[in-house]
């Protein structure tokens, strides 16, 4: 299809949807959907994240949408283009972005579309998204500084140090945790103009990446720099091809010096926070260093990364004589040559006792489907997030049933078909009955549990260098071993557990104790009944807490709209 028609295409129906739009015509507005269309909103229909499918049965929610001049964005990589979906191979269908404003409350707004044609040859939306990009009048500030502070009355030491104080002396948002999203959720509102406190529990930034496992020669299971980079970082062009986990980590603590992060570090909540409804704020008691000090913030953001150690009881346990550790502190194997290794759980460092079945994915596949793709070389970040993140979760699992796993599944077919014939047990679906969803499934659904990324572990199990143990639960512990419910016995001098880690929520119980997280809604991540992801980067069900959580690419993404939403408390507006 000819450019100048793929633009006429995205024209004329876009300039219809803003007539049905600007109207508060509900029905009009979802007749320009097919009839198992999606729809995705971040912000602009409501002061949460929605998907809404076979758009009909939501037409209610779209009856005050106030959203108007909508103008196709043609001078980005998201100007109208072919539409390639995996897993609806031969239909022709148009894409491409378009910028708007919303009335109530002033904002801007981004939105993306894919277009195809109905039964009746009418283009007609497949997917839309909808995003608040900017609250008018308190545009994230995006402009470098001059270098001159108080008409040159002061140095930069003095001008960082002042505003230090002034956060330390009366935090509006309080972050536990100094990873990724922790950062990039501190910097998001440092931009906005909202004082924001980080306290991170290690002596310096980056240390939750630094001190994980060590291997002595380069390997790819590092990130690749697109899934390093953080907002407003420039990681992609200056990385290697896979950043190692040392680099990355002083990535991080670089990263906090040049955005002018204000962080505690060797800190940690050292009560159960107070929430006081009457005054909207907290009382947190934090131990920063050998001092403890009281902070009253108006917002408390949990930043702490994905569970502790899922560590599982057996009998016997602390009869063993030997090593027993979680995959978490796994560093390195060297202490343990020669050594006989039992390894309860399967995932990329060594597999022996598999519990149950896991979804196997190589590198190789990993990057050509979903590094190569999703992030093509040359093209602006913050264009691929916005891109990637205009597709409705469910939907995307939709497509990897009907012929996205499939494709994975041929790429590693021979290695697939090598580990069944030793007795590896397989899985795309992460519960019984949900469709093979693949990688992408278990990554919003089992976030950390249940995957192997393929490595070199696989070529080992094959080759019988790796042993398994499957199918067989556990009895109890022994001195020099495991014994199972069959009877039969595993000798070892080291047990490592790879069972995981716990959910969000008993991190969450941990910090904030059993009456607030008594009051929250089960569940942080997985994906709620519409495909979001439950209480992450939206609210949260208790007023004035927040959860970030995810990825790099997740915390550039969505860390802007956390700080939308508390900045639209703070002025009074949601």
């Amino acid at each position: 299809m000819a450019s100048e028609d793929l633009y006429a295409i995205a024209a004329d129906w876009l300039k219809s949807l803003e007539v049905a739009s600007s109207a508060g015509d509900a029905t009009s507005f979802v007749s320009h959907f097919v009839s198992d269309g999606w729809f995705r909103d971040l912000l602009c229909f409501s002061w949460n994240f929605r998907t809404l499918s076979g758009v009909a049965d939501g037409k209610s929610r779209l009856e005050h949408s106030g959203l108007r001049d909508f103008k196709l964005d043609d001078h980005t990589v998201n100007a109208p283009s072919p539409l390639i979906l995996p897993g609806l191979q031969g239909i022709e269908g148009v894409q491409g972005a378009f910028t708007f404003t919303i009335t109530k409350p002033a904002a801007l707004g981004r939105g993306f579309f894919r277009l195809i044609q109905d039964g009746d040859g009418k283009w007609k939306a497949l997917t839309l998204f909808t995003n608040m990009q900017d609250l008018v009048g308190h545009e994230e500030s995006s402009a470098d500084q001059h270098g001159l502070y108080e008409g040159r009355k002061m140095t930069w030491e003095e001008d960082v140090d002042a505003k230090f104080r002034a956060i330390e002396a009366d935090p509006t948002v309080l972050i536990v945790g100094g990873g990724q999203a922790g950062l990039t959720s501190a910097a998001r509102l440092r931009r906005l103009g909202i004082r924001a406190l980080v306290i991170e529990k290690n002596p310096r930034v980056g240390d939750s990446w630094r001190q994980r496992y060590c291997f002595t020669v380069p390997i790819r299971m590092c990130l690749p720099p697109f899934k390093g980079t953080m907002y407003l970082s420039n990681a992609r062009t200056t990385f290697p091809k896979y950043i190692p986990k040392g680099k990355l980590a002083n990535f991080l603590d670089s990263y906090a010096a040049d955005q002018e992060l204000c962080i505690w570090l060797s800190s940690s909540i050292a009560s159960t926070p107070v929430y006081d409804s009457s005054s909207a704020r907290w009382t947190v008691e934090v131990q920063h260093g050998d001092r403890k000090v009281f902070l009253n913030p108006k917002h408390l953001v949990l930043a702490t990364g994905y569970g502790s150690p899922r560590i599982p009881t057996w009998n016997g346990m602390d009869e063993f004589q030997g090593a027993l550790y979680h995959s978490d502190f796994h560093k390195n194997a060297e202490q343990f040559r020669g050594k006989r290794v039992v390894v309860v759980g399967a995932d990329e460092k060594v597999t022996m006792v598999q519990r149950s079945a896991t979804c196997v994915i190589s590198s190789s596949a990993i990057e050509q489907t979903y590094f190569k793709s999703p992030f093509p070389d040359g093209t602006p970040i913050e264009e691929l997030d916005f891109r990637n993140n205009s597709m409705p979760v469910a939907f995307l699992l939709q497509l990897a049933i009907s012929g996205g796993t499939q494709h994975m599944k041929m790429l590693d077919k021979e290695l697939h078909e090598a580990l069944r014939k030793v007795g590896f047990n397989l899985t795309w679906e992460p519960s019984p009955g949900s469709g093979e969803v693949g990688l992408v499934g278990f990554l919003f659904s089992r976030l950390n549990s249940g995957t192997m990324l393929d490595v070199g572990c696989g070529k080992l199990i094959v080759e019988g260098r790796v042993k398994i143990k499957q199918g067989q639960d556990i009895s109890h512990f022994d001195k020099d071993g495991i014994t199972f419910k069959d009877g039969s016995k595993l000798s070892a001098d080291v047990i490592v557990l790879a069972t995981g880690n716990e959910s969000i929520m008993n991190t969450t119980r941990a910090v904030l104790g059993n009456e607030i997280t008594e009051q929250l809604p089960p569940k942080v991540w997985g994906l709620d009944s519409e495909g979001e992801l439950n209480q992450t980067y939206r609210p949260s069900g208790h007023p004035g807490l927040w959860f970030a959580a995810g990825s790099f690419e997740f915390s550039r993404f969505f860390s802007k709209h956390l700080g939308l939403q508390i900045l639209a408390r703070e002025l009074g507006i949601a």
